[in-house]
């Protein structure tokens, strides 16, 4: 029986509807329900990744060549790019309401969005963010400079040639074929670079025996500068360029004291990342707020005059009608300066309106705006 029970209790609550764990919050009738907006700032960002491969003859670049080159392969990330953009959306923390039962307000100038937004110009749907992920690499030097990697190489070998009542070794000479080694071949490469660019010169200047000119010449210095290029590569090394872009939102607090953001990271593999991603350096979002004017009434240089008016019938009755006036509520943004700062370096400074940031005020819902 116990086993019984169990099991139609099971089968009672799963029977439940689902919507009692996630009820939906249903709006009032006969009423108008509508949300402040709120902005949130988009950066969209660009950054592009140099991996640099080593020239195999990196090492021997300054002695044969007398140049400086970087010794080692390495992946580095540089932001090229940052710009802003700004979507408002309705704040569901701040919705607020307005009785038509008894009267009906002058709504013209309370011009409802699709989201429950007052209606501004500057509203804009959500961007979804776009990422292109680089696809990494290897070197390959393959293909660079035409020399042989084998050399011909004299070697002496003995043999035991049998003289009378003895023995005694006989030199034969022998030609092997061995591999060349590291330091030869960046030499050769370096030979074969200098010749490359005194021939250039000599077909320039016209040191030649054979003529060159118009399309002939272009061709052929052409021709000589692209191996040079392969050959100093040798040396030099190469890199190539992948690019990334990426989109990171924010959204302003106006509880918050500080109002300074980690708005991405930079890792050293990776690019820009989200900012909950440690292995990167943050890159900050300043929000600097504009200085707000004091609208609170000055008193009358006359107290008692201002209390005599205050108490006269007709001001009490237009307090009394202001009193009961259904108020609408709106906020006027604060255009703020916002920095974009990779540690000390700016990156981007730009104004924007920020509406969360600004200052909450209330208007007659039967005031009719011009």
């Amino acid at each position: 029986m116990k086993t019984i029970f169990r099991t139609l209790m099971t089968m009672a609550f799963a029977a439940m509807p689902f919507a009692a764990s996630a009820q939906k919050t249903v709006d009032p009738v006969e009423y108008v329900t509508y949300s402040l907006p709120t902005t949130a700032l988009i950066l969209e960002v660009e950054a592009v990744q140099e991996s640099f491969y080593c020239g195999p003859y990196a090492r021997y670049a300054e002695k044969y060549l007398g140049i400086k080159v970087r010794q080692k392969d390495e992946t580095k990330w540089q932001i090229t790019e940052v710009g802003l953009n700004s979507v408002v959306e309705a704040d569901l923390a701040k919705r607020y309401t307005l009785e038509l039962k008894n009267e009906t307000p002058d709504l013209t100038f309370l011009k409802l969005t699709s989201a429950g937004l007052v209606a501004f110009a500057d509203g804009a749907a959500a961007q979804v963010p776009t990422w292109r992920f680089p696809i990494e690499g290897a070197a390959d030097f393959s293909d660079k400079g035409v020399s042989s990697n084998l050399k011909s190489e004299a070697t002496t070998l003995y043999r035991g040639e049998r003289k009378e009542a003895a023995y005694s070794r006989v030199s034969v000479q022998q030609n092997m074929v061995v591999e060349k080694t590291l330091e030869q071949k960046a030499a050769e490469a370096a030979q074969m670079i200098v010749r490359l660019r005194d021939q250039k010169v000599r077909i320039i200047t016209g040191d030649t025996d054979a003529t060159y000119s118009g399309e002939a010449m272009g061709a052929a210095v052409a021709e000589l500068s692209r191996l040079e290029e392969e050959y100093m590569s040798l040396f030099t090394g190469y890199s190539e360029y992948q690019t990334k872009t990426a989109s990171f939102e924010i959204v302003p607090d106006a509880e918050r004291e500080s109002q300074m953001y980690v708005a991405f990271r930079m890792s050293d593999t990776a690019g820009p990342v989200p900012s909950d991603n440690l292995s990167g350096k943050p890159v900050v979002m300043e929000i600097v707020l504009p200085e707000v004017a004091d609208t609170t009434p000055e008193e009358p240089a006359d107290p008692k005059k201002a209390a005599r008016a205050k108490r006269s019938p007709r001001a009490k009755k237009a307090a009394k009608m202001i009193e009961q006036m259904q108020k609408v509520n709106y906020m006027i943004p604060a255009v703020c300066t916002v920095k974009v700062k990779e540690g000390s370096e700016l990156l981007m400074q730009s104004r924007v309106p920020v509406y969360q940031l600004g200052v909450l005020t209330t208007v007659p819902a039967n005031a009719t705006l011009q």
